[in-house]
């Protein structure tokens, strides 16, 4: 009954990030994306890393996909884009992708050997406590970095008075 659940979320979140690449849409994708965070949710659920799951799916699937869509939605989405030069970009994401199919060539290839330990010492408890201790200042870091990207976005969006 897992390799049913695993194979329907796995196809389920592949197919949702290749729909919201090939989609022109910008509503569109961050909806898909959002359903490619909830089936990683899943997964992660499958795993039995709850902490990972839930985690997914509220922050994740939940408060910054609602951020992107209301910062899409606040932008005029019926003027089209400017055209670019697609060569440059095409190089680009051919040597992403290559170099990404690489890593992941390679860390199948260690999971098949075994030297990819298997479970994660600790839980939701050691995980708090090391967060607070040892990596305090780039959490805190981290949220002040949140906090000045949602003041810049407000600012940017923010109606611009005639003077």
């Amino acid at each position: 009954m897992a390799w049913a659940v695993f194979i329907v979320l796995s196809v389920l979140c592949v197919g949702a990030v290749a729909a919201m690449i090939v989609s022109r849409n910008q509503a569109h994708n961050a909806l898909f994306l959002v359903l490619a965070f909830a089936s990683l949710g899943g997964l992660f659920g499958l795993l039995d890393a709850p902490f990972a799951a839930a985690v997914q799916v509220l922050v994740y699937a939940g408060a910054i996909m609602v951020l992107f869509l209301f910062a899409i939605m606040m932008f005029n989405l019926r003027r089209p884009a400017p055209r670019e030069k697609k060569t440059l970009r095409a190089a680009l994401a051919a040597g992403l992708g290559t170099v990404l199919f690489v890593e992941l060539v390679l860390a199948a290839r260690k999971a098949l050997a075994g030297s990819v330990p298997t479970g994660a010492p600790g839980g939701i408890e050691g995980l708090g406590r090391l967060l607070f201790t040892d990596y305090l200042y780039a959490f805190e870091i981290t949220s002040l970095l949140i906090l000045a990207a949602l003041v810049g976005a407000l600012a940017l969006a923010g109606k611009k008075e005639d003077a």
